[in-house]
Protein backbone atom coordinates (compact mmCIF):
# COMPACT_ATOMS: atom_id res chain seq x y z
CA UNK A 1 0.00 0.00 0.00
CA UNK A 2 1.38 3.43 -0.82
CA UNK A 3 0.37 6.95 -0.06
CA UNK A 4 0.76 10.59 -1.01
CA UNK A 5 0.58 13.63 1.64
CA UNK A 6 1.52 17.17 1.70
CA UNK A 7 4.88 18.08 4.12
CA UNK A 8 3.67 21.68 4.99
CA UNK A 9 6.61 24.43 5.72
CA UNK A 10 6.19 26.62 8.81
CA UNK A 11 7.58 29.84 9.81
CA UNK A 12 8.44 31.25 13.06
CA UNK A 13 6.66 34.85 14.08
CA UNK A 14 8.86 34.61 17.47
CA UNK A 15 11.91 32.47 18.18
CA UNK A 16 13.91 33.06 21.53
CA UNK A 17 16.43 30.50 23.35
CA UNK A 18 15.15 30.11 26.88
CA UNK A 19 18.15 28.09 28.29
CA UNK A 20 20.08 24.57 27.63
CA UNK A 21 19.26 20.97 28.97
CA UNK A 22 21.64 18.33 30.11
CA UNK A 23 21.06 16.06 26.81
CA UNK A 24 22.08 19.21 24.38
CA UNK A 25 18.58 20.34 23.63
CA UNK A 26 17.83 23.61 24.05
CA UNK A 27 14.56 25.22 25.46
CA UNK A 28 12.43 27.60 23.37
CA UNK A 29 9.64 30.38 23.37
CA UNK A 30 8.55 30.33 19.85
CA UNK A 31 5.36 30.51 18.02
CA UNK A 32 4.88 28.54 14.88
CA UNK A 33 2.70 28.78 11.90
CA UNK A 34 1.87 26.27 9.40
CA UNK A 35 2.31 27.65 5.72
CA UNK A 36 1.02 26.37 2.60
CA UNK A 37 4.70 26.00 0.49
CA UNK A 38 4.74 21.91 1.02
CA UNK A 39 6.93 18.93 -0.26
CA UNK A 40 5.29 15.63 -1.47
CA UNK A 41 5.84 12.50 0.47
CA UNK A 42 4.87 9.28 -1.22
CA UNK A 43 4.78 6.14 1.41
CA UNK A 44 4.87 2.47 0.35
CA UNK A 45 4.68 0.24 3.15
CA UNK A 46 6.47 -3.54 2.36
CA UNK A 47 7.60 -6.42 4.26
CA UNK A 48 11.52 -6.06 4.15
CA UNK A 49 12.23 -4.98 6.86
CA UNK A 50 14.00 -2.17 5.29
CA UNK A 51 13.88 1.55 5.00
CA UNK A 52 14.34 3.47 1.43
CA UNK A 53 14.59 6.84 0.79
CA UNK A 54 14.70 8.68 -2.82
CA UNK A 55 14.23 12.46 -3.50
CA UNK A 56 14.35 14.41 -6.59
CA UNK A 57 16.97 17.03 -5.29
CA UNK A 58 20.54 15.10 -5.13
CA UNK A 59 22.20 16.78 -2.04
CA UNK A 60 19.46 15.42 0.27
CA UNK A 61 20.84 12.36 2.21
CA UNK A 62 18.87 8.98 1.24
CA UNK A 63 20.25 7.18 4.28
CA UNK A 64 19.95 7.58 8.36
CA UNK A 65 20.97 11.08 7.97
CA UNK A 66 17.25 11.83 6.48
CA UNK A 67 14.61 12.21 9.62
CA UNK A 68 12.44 10.91 7.04
CA UNK A 69 14.32 7.76 7.35
CA UNK A 70 14.73 8.32 11.14
CA UNK A 71 10.98 8.53 11.09
CA UNK A 72 9.66 5.60 9.46
CA UNK A 73 12.50 3.18 11.71
CA UNK A 74 11.30 4.54 15.11
CA UNK A 75 7.72 3.96 13.73
CA UNK A 76 8.07 0.50 12.83
CA UNK A 77 10.45 0.26 16.39
CA UNK A 78 7.05 1.30 18.32
CA UNK A 79 4.67 -0.65 16.73
CA UNK A 80 7.01 -4.21 17.02
CA UNK A 81 6.10 -5.29 13.51
CA UNK A 82 9.15 -6.28 10.75
CA UNK A 83 7.63 -3.79 8.10
CA UNK A 84 9.58 -2.07 5.60
CA UNK A 85 8.68 1.13 3.67
CA UNK A 86 10.05 3.31 0.02
CA UNK A 87 10.22 6.60 0.57
CA UNK A 88 9.93 9.58 -2.17
CA UNK A 89 10.29 12.98 -1.36
CA UNK A 90 9.49 15.68 -3.91
CA UNK A 91 11.04 18.76 -2.79
CA UNK A 92 9.90 21.94 -2.65
CA UNK A 93 10.86 23.43 0.36
CA UNK A 94 14.04 24.82 0.19
CA UNK A 95 16.87 23.46 2.60
CA UNK A 96 18.57 25.08 5.45
CA UNK A 97 15.83 27.87 4.95
CA UNK A 98 14.54 27.80 9.01
CA UNK A 99 11.45 26.39 6.93
CA UNK A 100 11.27 23.29 8.67
CA UNK A 101 11.64 20.90 5.55
CA UNK A 102 13.13 18.28 6.81
CA UNK A 103 11.12 18.15 9.87
CA UNK A 104 8.13 18.04 7.78
CA UNK A 105 8.89 15.23 5.87
CA UNK A 106 9.32 13.34 9.11
CA UNK A 107 5.92 14.53 10.29
CA UNK A 108 4.60 13.29 7.07
CA UNK A 109 6.32 9.98 7.22
CA UNK A 110 4.87 9.24 10.39
CA UNK A 111 1.39 10.70 9.49
CA UNK A 112 1.22 7.92 6.56
CA UNK A 113 2.38 5.41 8.40
CA UNK A 114 -0.09 6.00 10.75
CA UNK A 115 -2.66 5.94 8.31
CA UNK A 116 -1.03 3.04 6.60
CA UNK A 117 -1.25 0.87 9.31
CA UNK A 118 -4.31 1.04 10.47
CA UNK A 119 -4.11 4.32 12.92
CA UNK A 120 -2.43 2.50 16.00
CA UNK A 121 -1.49 5.95 17.18
CA UNK A 122 -3.28 8.81 18.67
CA UNK A 123 -1.81 12.64 17.11
CA UNK A 124 -0.25 12.86 20.91
CA UNK A 125 1.80 9.62 20.58
CA UNK A 126 3.04 10.88 17.18
CA UNK A 127 4.29 13.69 17.99
CA UNK A 128 5.51 11.68 20.84
CA UNK A 129 7.09 9.65 18.63
CA UNK A 130 8.62 12.62 16.74
CA UNK A 131 10.19 14.45 19.30
CA UNK A 132 12.66 11.96 19.70
CA UNK A 133 13.96 12.80 16.09
CA UNK A 134 13.47 16.50 15.90
CA UNK A 135 12.29 19.70 17.85
CA UNK A 136 9.72 20.90 15.39
CA UNK A 137 7.99 17.58 14.27
CA UNK A 138 5.43 17.85 16.64
CA UNK A 139 4.39 20.97 15.16
CA UNK A 140 4.58 20.04 11.69
CA UNK A 141 2.31 17.13 12.85
CA UNK A 142 -0.33 19.56 14.85
CA UNK A 143 -0.46 22.12 12.26
CA UNK A 144 -2.02 25.34 12.43
CA UNK A 145 -0.84 28.38 14.59
CA UNK A 146 0.97 27.33 17.63
CA UNK A 147 2.76 29.00 21.03
CA UNK A 148 5.60 25.85 21.44
CA UNK A 149 7.66 25.57 24.42
CA UNK A 150 10.18 23.11 25.96
CA UNK A 151 12.29 21.77 23.03
CA UNK A 152 9.46 23.21 20.86
CA UNK A 153 7.04 20.30 21.99
CA UNK A 154 4.62 21.85 24.10
CA UNK A 155 2.25 22.72 21.72
CA UNK A 156 -0.74 24.97 22.80
CA UNK A 157 -3.06 26.06 19.63
CA UNK A 158 -3.29 29.94 19.88
CA UNK A 159 -5.81 32.20 17.87
CA UNK A 160 -3.92 33.75 14.90
CA UNK A 161 -5.63 36.72 12.47
CA UNK A 162 -5.81 36.03 8.53
CA UNK A 163 -2.61 36.56 6.90
CA UNK A 164 -1.11 36.49 3.43
CA UNK A 165 2.92 36.06 3.40
CA UNK A 166 6.09 36.46 1.08
CA UNK A 167 8.86 34.24 1.63
CA UNK A 168 12.14 35.16 0.14
CA UNK A 169 15.25 32.64 0.27
CA UNK A 170 18.15 33.95 0.01
CA UNK A 171 21.15 32.48 -2.43
CA UNK A 172 22.97 31.15 1.22
CA UNK A 173 21.86 28.83 3.24
CA UNK A 174 22.10 28.55 7.13
CA UNK A 175 23.04 25.49 9.11
CA UNK A 176 21.07 24.81 12.24
CA UNK A 177 23.22 22.65 14.30
CA UNK A 178 26.27 25.52 13.39
CA UNK A 179 23.60 28.25 14.74
CA UNK A 180 22.72 26.77 17.95
CA UNK A 181 26.75 26.38 18.52
CA UNK A 182 26.84 30.47 17.38
CA UNK A 183 24.65 30.82 20.32
CA UNK A 184 26.17 28.85 22.91
CA UNK A 185 29.70 30.81 22.49
CA UNK A 186 27.46 34.02 22.56
CA UNK A 187 23.96 33.84 24.49
CA UNK A 188 21.53 36.69 24.20
CA UNK A 189 19.33 37.23 27.11
CA UNK A 190 15.73 35.83 26.81
CA UNK A 191 13.38 38.60 25.43
CA UNK A 192 10.75 39.35 27.42
CA UNK A 193 6.97 39.69 26.45
CA UNK A 194 6.33 36.19 24.79
CA UNK A 195 2.97 35.67 26.60
CA UNK A 196 1.54 39.47 25.65
CA UNK A 197 2.89 38.81 22.05
CA UNK A 198 0.97 35.34 22.05
CA UNK A 199 -2.17 37.15 22.80
CA UNK A 200 -1.75 39.96 20.31
CA UNK A 201 -1.92 37.45 17.72
CA UNK A 202 -5.71 37.39 17.32
CA UNK A 203 -5.63 40.91 17.32
CA UNK A 204 -4.59 43.71 13.79
CA UNK A 205 -1.83 42.39 11.51
CA UNK A 206 0.44 45.73 12.35
CA UNK A 207 0.00 45.03 16.00
CA UNK A 208 1.36 41.52 16.38
CA UNK A 209 3.68 42.05 13.11
CA UNK A 210 5.88 44.40 14.30
CA UNK A 211 6.97 42.84 17.37
CA UNK A 212 8.17 40.03 15.75
CA UNK A 213 10.91 38.17 17.21
CA UNK A 214 14.06 35.79 16.20
CA UNK A 215 16.82 35.87 18.38
CA UNK A 216 19.14 34.33 15.43
CA UNK A 217 18.97 37.36 13.77
CA UNK A 218 21.13 38.99 16.70
CA UNK A 219 23.54 36.74 16.71
CA UNK A 220 23.93 36.36 13.00
CA UNK A 221 23.64 40.69 12.23
CA UNK A 222 23.69 39.75 8.52
CA UNK A 223 23.94 42.25 5.75
CA UNK A 224 22.01 40.85 3.63
CA UNK A 225 18.83 39.24 5.58
CA UNK A 226 18.36 42.84 7.02
CA UNK A 227 18.63 44.09 3.45
CA UNK A 228 15.36 41.64 2.61
CA UNK A 229 13.86 42.97 5.35
CA UNK A 230 14.18 46.50 4.62
CA UNK A 231 13.11 45.62 1.17
CA UNK A 232 9.89 43.82 2.76
CA UNK A 233 8.97 46.48 4.80
CA UNK A 234 9.34 49.01 2.11
CA UNK A 235 7.28 46.90 -0.23
CA UNK A 236 4.47 47.41 2.35
CA UNK A 237 4.43 44.30 4.67
CA UNK A 238 3.25 44.87 8.13
CA UNK A 239 6.34 43.57 9.86
CA UNK A 240 9.28 41.14 8.47
CA UNK A 241 11.70 38.45 10.51
CA UNK A 242 14.08 35.99 9.54
CA UNK A 243 12.15 31.98 10.08
CA UNK A 244 13.84 29.43 12.52
CA UNK A 245 17.86 29.47 12.02
CA UNK A 246 17.64 31.06 8.35
CA UNK A 247 18.44 32.06 6.04
CA UNK A 248 14.48 32.50 4.67
CA UNK A 249 13.15 35.71 5.69
CA UNK A 250 9.38 36.89 5.37
CA UNK A 251 7.08 39.57 5.19
CA UNK A 252 3.09 39.91 6.53
CA UNK A 253 0.81 41.58 4.18
CA UNK A 254 -2.53 42.12 4.42
CA UNK A 255 -3.82 39.93 1.14
CA UNK A 256 -2.39 37.73 -1.12
CA UNK A 257 -2.57 40.36 -3.78
CA UNK A 258 -0.69 42.60 -1.84
CA UNK A 259 1.98 40.35 -1.12
CA UNK A 260 2.17 39.65 -4.90
CA UNK A 261 2.66 43.17 -5.99
CA UNK A 262 5.72 43.36 -3.58
CA UNK A 263 7.07 40.41 -4.54
CA UNK A 264 6.76 41.80 -8.45
CA UNK A 265 8.04 45.04 -7.30
CA UNK A 266 11.21 43.79 -5.60
CA UNK A 267 12.05 41.56 -9.18
CA UNK A 268 13.60 39.32 -6.42
CA UNK A 269 14.98 36.01 -8.45
CA UNK A 270 17.27 38.58 -10.78
CA UNK A 271 18.15 41.32 -8.65
CA UNK A 272 19.18 39.75 -5.75
CA UNK A 273 18.84 36.14 -7.31
CA UNK A 274 16.84 34.81 -4.36
CA UNK A 275 14.08 33.16 -4.75
CA UNK A 276 10.25 34.48 -3.29
CA UNK A 277 6.97 32.48 -2.63
CA UNK A 278 3.92 33.97 -2.04
CA UNK A 279 1.75 31.91 0.39
CA UNK A 280 -1.20 31.89 2.58
CA UNK A 281 -1.34 30.21 6.00
CA UNK A 282 -2.73 26.84 6.56
CA UNK A 283 -4.60 25.29 8.52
Amino acid sequence: MSLTVKAYAKINLWLDITGKRSDGYHTLNTVMRRIDLYDDVTVETNGSGEVSVSCDVQNIPSDEQNIAYKAAKAFFMRTGKNMGANIHIVKRIPTEAGLGGSSADGAAVLSALNELCGHPFTVPELCGIGASLGADIPFCIAGGTAKCTGIGDIIEPVPCSDFAVLVVKPEFSCNTAEAYRKYDSSPIPERPGFDVFCASLINTRSQFSSNMYNVFEKLYCNEKIERIKTDLLEAGAKGACMSGSGSAVFGIFDSIEGAGKAAEMLGYGTKFAVKAMVLLPKS
